[in-house]
């Protein structure tokens, strides 16, 4: 099976684990384009069982993959939905990824805020850089919620009063803090991290794939009650605070100042949270 013409990652097969590596200047945005990337990926992995993990990297020194892109989200109706309404694309595509037969784990050697934090919480396994990882969800700060599954995985990942704290104290955390609070399995150092995830990927791809597969619908099984229903109702809270709350206003402001594409303000973002609360 080819695992080509993606426009924001790249794919190399080896031993049974597919190495999927970021890299979509100038900050692995999660956009329309990365989402129908890792949408298309999903298809494929889901029928083929010679790949048996999956490893998500990224080629930039800075950033893991950025938080959802403005535009994208701006093209969310600012409306209020029906909780019985279909989850959003961007839920869907990460559910498919969380839901994948492989063994999926995220390296995480940079930034991973909002959407990129959310889409680290949807793989199985997840160790970071110390040093380099920062998280964060800054959702509440844009006068929105997470909504890549962020308010439902997190919960499930380190606990309700955890969970809020991240949510809503909208702080960057870095690796070792993420560690004590369980939303990673482990926080390595950086000369660590690559020769960990290669060993760990390459021990687990000599298992059967069936039994990754079904070890895996069992753990999930254990933890969560049907994630579904908790999507749709973050997405129904999405659009209960798209038009309600000063959100459009505030993506539009961080729109026209570039804050998107901008490296520092990556590095800053949680400066960049409390200075945007002046958008009313």
């Amino acid at each position: 099976m080819s695992y080509e013409g993606y426009t924001t990652f790249k794919v190399e097969v080896k031993d049974g684990v597919a190495w999927v590596t970021f890299d979509f200047p100038p900050v692995n945005v999660q956009g329309n384009a990365m989402l129908a990337d890792l949408d298309r990926l999903a298809a494929a992995l889901e029928s083929d069982r010679a790949i048996k993990v999956v490893v998500f990297q990224s080629s930039h020194p800075d950033i893991f993959v950025c938080h959802a892109d403005i535009d994208m989200l701006c093209e969310i109706p600012a409306a209020e939905r029906s909780r019985s309404e279909p989850i959003l694309y961007l839920q869907k595509v990460l559910q498919r990824i969380s839901s994948l037969p492989q063994a999926t784990i995220a390296k995480v050697e940079g930034m991973a805020r909002g959407g990129g934090h959310e889409f680290m919480l949807a793989c199985d396994m997840r160790f970071a850089a110390r040093g380099k990882a920062v998280f964060m969800q800054m959702e509440v700060g844009m006068g929105i919620v997470p909504c890549g599954g962020g308010t439902q995985r997190l919960a499930r990942q380190v606990g309700m009063g955890r969970a809020m704290e991240i949510i809503l104290g909208a702080h960057d955390f870095n690796a070792d803090l993420a560690e004590r609070y369980g939303s990673i399995n482990r926080a390595l150092n950086p000369d660590e991290i690559g020769s960990f995830v290669e060993e760990l990927a390459n021990r687990i791809a000599k298992f059967p794939a069936a039994s990754i597969t079904a070890c895996k619908r069992c753990v999930i099984k254990a933890v969560e009650t049907p994630i579904e229903e908790g999507l749709k109702e973050e997405a129904y809270q999405l659009g209960q605070a798209m038009a309600s709350t000063p959100a459009a206003k505030r993506f539009a402001f961080g729109k026209e100042k570039g804050i998107q594409n901008d490296l520092e303000t990556q590095k800053n973002w949680d400066k960049g949270v409390m200075d945007i609360q002046n958008i009313q």
